[in-house]
């Protein structure tokens, strides 16, 4: 059974594989002050009520944006599973050629998205992560990793304009009834969802005319079912496509 665990910036995605199946998920908060030993309790707990054996469990990857954690979650490997975690980086074999500039800034899940968006979707493909940032994954249609785009996420938008300013009010993230609100909460739930489907869209639209119109687009993370609804470019939303991914690149490693 392998273990993959995705460690972003608000939270940590877990999965479980029996082979290529994906037979459990569970999302926790990313927390950077929590021990080896508090992971693997935690751990030990997410598989007993999902009737999982964690004695089968012989293979552990991990993407990571959250390098404090990584010491962390890798003593966690060794002494509660007696395994070598697997750290997704620039110089792992992916099957994808990287063409960032400097292939050490691209973060470990954006190589991942890339992985499944290309070997799951095929080429060109765009996976759009929507999480603390949105970011824009790009695969040509040979399997290149080109690059892309981080964008503001819609987590922090929400927070600036509650912490930035004196009178408005903290408010959910949910597709208005109307564009034009009627109130502060309606105008501002107006001014979030229809600007994040604006700017996700603007970029979309500039990355298809350059790649060509046979491009596909998947969207994955929190928020992705609602920005769906409203875009005129993703239509598919993929939310295991991180954790797929760190299988993939698993296997490539670990041929059988």
């Amino acid at each position: 059974m392998l273990l993959a665990l995705d460690a972003g910036n608000s939270n940590i995605t877990i999965g479980a594989f029996e082979g290529r199946e994906l037979i459990s998920q569970w999302r926790l908060r990313t927390v950077h002050e929590q021990t080896a030993d508090e992971w693997g309790i935690l751990l030990r707990n997410l598989f007993s009520p999902a009737g999982l054996d964690i004695e089968r469990v012989d293979g552990i990857i991990v993407s990571s944006v959250v390098p404090p954690i990584d010491s962390t979650l890798a003593f966690m490997a060794r002494r509660y599973f007696g395994l070598e975690a697997m750290f997704v980086g620039p110089k792992t074999d992916i099957g994808l050629k990287i063409c960032y500039d400097n292939p050490n800034e691209v973060g470990a899940d954006r190589l991942v998205n890339g992985v499944a968006g290309f070997y799951k979707y095929g080429g060109p493909c765009v996976v759009v992560d929507m999480g603390t940032t949105i970011n824009f994954d790009v695969i040509s249609k040979e399997g290149e990793y080109l690059g892309g785009a981080i964008a503001v996420g819609i987590g922090i938008a929400i927070d600036a304009l509650f912490s930035k300013t004196a009178r408005l009010p903290l408010v959910d993230f949910r597709p208005p009834r109307d564009v034009v609100g009627t109130n502060t909460v309606a105008s501002m739930q107006s001014g979030l969802y229809f600007g994040a489907v604006g700017m996700i869209d603007g970029i979309l639209e500039r990355i298809v005319a350059k790649l060509g119109p046979e491009t596909k687009v998947i969207a994955t993370g929190g928020q992705a079912g609602m920005i769906v609804s409203g875009s005129r470019y993703m239509k598919v939303v993929d939310e295991s496509i991180t954790l797929e991914g760190l299988q993939m690149i698993w296997e490539r490693n670990h041929p059988r």
